[in-house]
């Protein structure tokens, strides 16, 4: 177990996939199911061992909408079965009728944040994050200080831009920085879209180990990276995610790499990164927050 004497380190971006497909049976969306989710899937009980392996304290489960759409079943099993560990993060359809009510049902079913999954690899490209059918959501998680992940890609960021201006108070929380342009290296001039939009103080962003990865290519390195992110948003906008077990790797071996990304930042940057803006975003993460001792 992690010693509660331990410095916490809190992941907000790790996926569980269940072993019973006929409990909680696949609908991805588009019909294509992930890659990862199929070759190297991990319960939320073996995610428990790997957080223990990592001296990971806590952990934001995020839908795997890849996997199962937005039948959020397995992650409120998991935050049912051990809420002193898990907080979760509930997938919907933006577009749909019912886009409140599936909000409420969710939040009811014991999970804290929202996630509106957009452009990643095997969704619909002509879906928008800003169309006018999901406003009623939008204003629904904003009246009641839901924090809303969104998975987007680069070119996408106008979309975001016209939902931080129309909603102002939404905490929206952008998955993998949106996957930028850093093979340029600082000042990542190709990244200046997504670092303009620093400028909303309702925009966090996740740093996971797509970032790590990616800002290793080119004139780039992760320290570099890592620092201009959090001279432009401020570390307590910035909280890490492992991606695990999308990304390739151990959990360890992802933590690991992270914290050598981080190397350069002060004490308090790391901490706010690997834990406080975590507790910020999900209360339940903290140690005030957990539900179960």
């Amino acid at each position: 177990m992690v010693s509660s004497s331990s410095p916490a380190l809190i992941d907000i971006h790790p996926h569980v996939i269940s072993d019973d497909a006929a409990r909680y049976p696949l609908a991805p969306l588009t019909g294509e199911q992930s890659a990862w989710s199929r070759d190297r899937p991990v319960t939320f009980e073996r995610m428990l061992t790997c957080m223990e392996e990592a001296g990971v304290t806590k952990s934001a489960l995020v839908q795997a909408s890849t996997c199962y759409g937005h039948d959020n079943s397995y992650v409120a099993a998991a935050v049912a079965a051990h809420p002193d560990r898990f907080a979760g993060v509930f997938s919907i359809d933006l577009m749909a009728a019912d886009g409140v009510a599936a909000i409420r049902h969710w939040r009811d079913q014991g999970l804290s944040g929202m996630r509106v999954f957009i452009a990643g690899h095997t969704t619909a490209a002509s879906v928008r994050l800003d169309d006018p059918r999901g406003f009623d959501a939008w204003a629904y998680a904003e009246a009641h200080d839901i924090p809303v992940a969104v998975q987007l890609r680069a070119p996408g960021l106008p979309q975001l831009e016209a939902l931080l201006t129309r909603f102002p108070k939404v905490r929206i929380v952008l998955d993998h920085f949106a996957r930028p342009t850093l093979n340029d290296g600082a000042p990542y001039a190709a990244a200046e879209s997504l670092f303009a939009l620093a400028r909303f103080p309702n925009l966090y962003v996740k740093y996971t180990t797509h970032n790590v990865r990616e800002s290793a290519e080119g004139a780039s390195t992760p320290q570099a990276f890592l620092r201009k992110a959090v001279d432009t948003f401020g570390a307590s906008r910035i909280a890490w995610g492992s991606n695990f077990p999308a990304s390739a790797g151990s959990l360890a071996d992802l933590v690991a790499e992270a914290k050598a990304a981080a190397s350069d930042l002060t004490a308090d940057e790391q901490t706010a990164i690997f834990s406080g803006t975590a507790i910020r975003l999900y209360p339940e993460l903290g140690d005030a927050g957990s539900k179960a001792a």
